[in-house]
């Protein structure tokens, strides 16, 4: 089976691939533009396992475009395909909706107070938005389109004059089951919602055909009455193209001539290498679901012979998990999409988490605190990056590896230029925190934000934008109410009162440098060197000149600071909270 081979070395997996597709295109169809392509259902939220389906092929092909070839990146969407069920998580969604089983999906109403005017439009439209926010470019294919105007009417007539044939491949797989096999720790799915994440369109499921006495039909014509695809064919004659079908679900039957009717479509294992095969793809990942044995995509490798075409080439994809699922599975009632993602966080962070991973290898998407360290990594690679040091060995403790520094390349920019990004991108924790205090309040938030480096302040919330505004999004969205920052109106004073002398020496300590250290890296500098200060180390002493117990000191010190200004053990980093509260409101809840 032609997969593209894949290596556990540090080289570039899409520079890798992207060789692979241009020998492959240039042997398959010299001079023409490579074609690369991707598959989405629109039958609920395209949620971000579904996103690797097309970063994946996104990544190659915007690397076959950087060198100078003419590609094209297709996004099949299967709104031809049948309403399988009502999904959870919609807004508007009830019972009633699942009259519509079994119809095409863009037959189905759009729901309830949506713009659009079918229900796999409604859920195109978000995930085209969040593509066109994230720099992917695509050639989008209606398949509604393609079936009802009668694109495919002669690769249809050709399936069912080679019905036998197809059937007899899909006949050696009926029968077997896939092997027993334990899943990888990396990819085992922490809940049913990330379970969920990890299926793909739930077409590797669908049945490959209708057998009865008749014999097999590869081609499933949807109902004249009721519009629902419970339709069995009992009769066709290969010369007139004459079909009959007769409808299970409301008893409706008919007799059409094939060669002019448009309402229905071939069966998913022998529509998508049909679409193989007249697109002439090169280059299509597939997800797990079509991995096993009898699968769509094995399948469709002997079946695509039939239309005179070949399989692509291309990988199969592991799981991308969600850290926080079960939190948002709980309060959303499904999955999240691209764009919940991108509400939170800026597109070249998004980027970046696919195009560091190899296909094969699973990761998680963060919803949870787990974002800041992300964030932080980025910002490091970003620093490492701009400075310009890279490096082929593992020598060198500040430089890059060069399918790092290929993976940021690809996350800040296509073939087209450089996505739109923060012109003064502070620390993602660091904001979070400011919008947690503040609270909405802008004057406030650029107050803080202006405070953090005095010698270059930043005099417009704008210059924070957008990784303020997915912050602040954060904050509001997925920090509990119960997580969230309140500062004290008024100084604890029964704690104030109960400190011992070391305590209140320690306030006295960070109260008299105050002044001088209001910036972020003074504060920080000035928070934790009131303990060494106070052991009677200097301020700047570093860790291995100091006795553990120091550790201890400034873990008990921050605390207290936590209680005081807070009523908490713990909250944002504390120089940000300095900041964000003021030097005044600091010294009175202080005890000053």
């Amino acid at each position: 089976m032609p997969i593209v081979a894949q290596s556990t070395e540090t080289t570039d997996w899409v520079s890798r691939f992207a060789d692979e597709v241009i020998a492959e295109s240039e042997r398959r169809a010299p001079g023409k533009p490579v074609v690369v392509a991707s598959g989405l259902s629109p039958s609920g939220p395209i949620h971000l396992g579904n996103l690797r389906e097309v970063m994946t092929p996104h990544l190659v092909a915007d690397e076959v475009r950087r060198r100078g070839h003419e590609v094209r990146h297709l996004i099949s969407w299967d709104d031809y395909d049948r309403y399988r069920k009502v999904p959870a998580g919609v807004a508007g969604v009830d019972e009633t909706w699942a009259e519509h089983i079994g119809k095409p999906l863009t037959s189905v109403p759009a729901p309830k107070g949506s713009p659009h005017p079918n229900w796999a439009e409604h859920f195109k439209a978000a995930m085209v938005a969040s593509l066109a926010e994230m720099g992917v470019e695509f050639d989008g294919i209606s398949q509604t389109a393609q079936y009802t105007s009668g694109v495919y009417r002669e690769q249809i007539l050709h399936a069912m004059r080679h019905r036998r044939d197809i059937d007899a491949i899909l006949d050696q797989y009926r029968t077997k089951k896939a092997p027993g096999k334990k899943p990888q720790k990396s990819q085992k799915p922490v809940d049913e919602a990330e379970l969920e994440a990890a299926e793909g369109s739930g077409a590797a499921a669908e049945d490959d055909g209708s057998s009865g006495s008749a014999g097999y039909f590869p081609y499933k014509p949807y109902c004249g009455n009721c519009e629902k695809d419970l339709t069995t064919v009992t009769a066709y004659d290969d010369d007139s193209t004459e079909l009959t079908y007769a409808c299970t679900a409301c008893g409706f039957s008919e007799t059409v001539r094939l060669s002019e009717f448009n309402r229905g479509k071939l069966v998913w294992k022998v529509d998508w290498p049909m679409r193989w095969a007249y697109e002439g793809v090169v280059f299509e990942p597939s997800g797990v679901d079509h991995s096993s044995p009898g699968s769509s995509f094995q399948v469709g490798g002997q079946i695509v012979g039939i239309f005179g075409g070949k399989q692509p080439i291309g990988p199969m994809y592991a799981f991308v998990g969600i850290s926080g699922m079960a939190k948002m599975s709980s309060s959303k009632g499904g999955v999240p999409t691209p764009a919940d993602a991108l509400q939170i966080m800026e597109p070249q962070l998004l980027r970046w988490l696919y195009a560091r991973r190899r296909p094969n290898q699973s990761f998680k998407i963060a919803f949870d605190q787990e974002i800041q360290r992300l964030y932080d990594e980025w910002d490091r690679l970003e620093a490492k990056v701009a400075g310009g040091t890279s490096r082929a060995s593992s020598t060198g403790g500040g430089s890059v590896l060069p399918a790092d520094a290929a993976a940021h390349s690809r996350a800040v920019r296509t073939a087209a230029g450089e996505l739109p990004r923060t012109p003064r991108p502070l620390p993602y924790r660091t904001l979070a925190s400011v919008a947690d205090i503040t609270a909405g309040h802008e004057d406030q938030a650029l107050r803080i934000l202006g405070e953090l480096d005095p010698a270059n302040p930043i005099t417009s919330l704008d210059e924070a934008r957008p990784r303020y505004d997915k912050a602040e999004a954060w904050i509001n969205t997925h920090v509990p109410a119960d997580q969230r920052t309140i500062v004290r109106q008024e100084p604890d004073a029964e704690l104030l009162k109960s400190l011992d002398e070391p305590s209140r020496q320690s306030l006295r300590l960070l109260l008299d440098g105050l002044a001088d250290h209001w910036s972020l890296d003074g504060l920080t500098h000035h928070v934790y060197g009131v303990p060494k200060v106070q052991a009677g180390f200097p301020a700047d002493a570093t860790p291995k000149e100091l006795p553990p117990e120091i550790k201890t000191a400034q873990r008990t010190f921050f605390a207290l600071l936590y209680h005081l200004l807070v009523g908490r053990d713990t909250g944002p980093r504390l120089p940000t909270l300095l900041l964000a509260v003021g030097q005044d409101r600091v010294r009175t809840l202080l005890g000053e």
